[in-house]
């Protein structure tokens, strides 16, 4: 079955991420931002739970360009293409530039355990404690990381 093209998001030229729907055989939008750093976040978050499901994700993502609206490859990609990238488009996990993505799942898990930290009402913390915060980050894997999150969480009565 041949999927239509990407529409175009409406509105102002933004970072948009719009994931193809195969069973309704249309296009939703799954983040957008004036910045592109937390559409990635999502995009990384949602392509990992449709492949977790056993189904195929295909993202176009939209982006400002000159003041104007601009396909961009998948978030993987890197380059220009008229056409969204379907995930085998990619490359592996693990294949490329493995330092950068160590780091950003470390800037990932970092955020998770602040936002678990907020949430438990611990707004204001010393450099120790962004300290500890850090070593935790770089030495947890992500599923630990959301369960410690989690239960500051439902610590702080924010279930």
């Amino acid at each position: 079955m041949q999927r239509p093209p990407c529409p175009r998001p409406p509105g102002l030229p933004r970072w948009v991420a719009m994931f193809h729907q195969p069973a309704q055989d249309s296009w939703t939008v799954g983040a957008e931002s004036p910045d592109r750093a937390p559409v990635l976040y999502a995009v990384g978050d949602m392509t990992q739970t449709v492949r977790a499901r056993g189904e195929e994700v295909t993202v176009a993502l939209w982006g400002p360009k000159d003041g104007a609206w601009h396909l961009f490859d998948a978030p993987a990609g890197g380059a220009s293409a008229p056409a969204p990238a379907t995930s085998a488009d990619r490359p592996p996990p693990g294949a490329g530039e493995p330092a950068k993505l160590a780091e950003r799942m470390t800037d990932r898990r970092h955020q998770v355990l602040m936002a678990g930290l907020s949430k438990a009402g611990l707004y204001d913390l010393s450099a120790e404690d962004g300290e500890a915060v850090r070593t935790m980050a770089d030495l947890l894997d992500e599923p630990t990381v959301r369960r410690v999150a989690h239960w500051l969480s439902a610590a702080g009565g924010g279930r």
